[in-house]
């Protein structure tokens, strides 16, 4: 089966520093990836070139077959890109930005119409769908341009922390949704610093730190390389990354 993403000696640097090194990872079609990693680690750098929103100094990258620096129209068509700062035209309401989006990707009426609606009352906006998007909060601006990133039916969405200044029961919705989106059959990666919805949400998860992969599997596949096998993935976390203090031996106090 053809990998959602795959990247290889992906290079990116700024001002003559590596923010992304020789990179290579996969990730697999129809699963949740979690990509963590400490503050300037990478990921959104990463994530950006993946999007065909940044051009990258060396190496490949492949969305379900497709080359993103090649085939960069048709690799965009099925990817959807949500950054962490919500980027709507406030001067609009709901419903019209999906219409303009959903026009954007070709996305004939009659489909964007009803998926738009669809959308919308999933994830409780539907009373608001008349209302301009500049006097929503910033979970309702939120939720908003994820509705825009789904409205033409992505195979991969890529979210950078999608949950950040979110409430509880906001950041609920967002979360269901993407199960719902998984369960369907798509691909999604998201960065997140919330570590508890990394663990509890994602198939596999990626830990990278200057710009380099340096785990990556499954939460009891870290445990295993670790050696622990109840720690916690903020505590593998911080090993693997050398943010924190080791991991005590069981049994023994820290």
């Amino acid at each position: 089966m053809t990998d959602a993403l795959a990247i290889r000696g992906l290079t990116k640097s700024f001002a003559g520093k590596f923010a992304v090194d020789d990179l290579a990872l996969n990730v697999r079609a129809g699963e949740l990836y979690a990509l963590l990693g400490p503050n300037g680690a990478g990921k959104t750098t990463t994530l950006r070139m993946v999007a065909g929103l940044l051009k990258p100094d060396a190496g490949e990258i492949s969305v379900f077959g497709r080359n993103v620096l090649t085939e960069s129209a048709e690799a965009k068509r099925i990817i959807a890109w949500a950054p962490d700062e919500p980027m709507l035209y406030d001067r609009l309401n709901p419903m019209e930005y999906l219409e303009f989006v959903a026009g954007l990707w070709g996305v004939e009426p009659a489909v964007a119409l009803p998926k738009a609606e669809e959308l919308l009352k999933w994830l409780g906006l539907w009373d608001n769908r008349g209302e301009r998007c500049e006097g929503f909060s910033r979970g309702m601006k939120q939720k908003t341009a994820l509705a825009g990133a789904l409205i033409h039916d992505p195979k991969l969405l890529i979210l950078d922390e999608p949950l950040t200044g979110l409430d509880a029961a906001v950041a609920r919705q967002v979360k269901d949704l993407l199960q719902v989106r998984v369960k369907a059959g798509a691909t999604v990666i998201l960065t997140t610093h919330i570590l508890e919805v990394a663990e509890r949400m994602a198939d596999r998860i990626g830990i990278i730190k200057a710009g380099k992969l340096v785990a990556e599997g499954t939460l009891n596949e870290l445990r295993a390389r670790t050696g622990e096998g109840q720690a916690t993935l903020e505590d593998l976390f911080l090993e693997l990354t050398g943010e924190g203090e080791p991991l005590a031996s069981e049994g023994v106090p820290a």
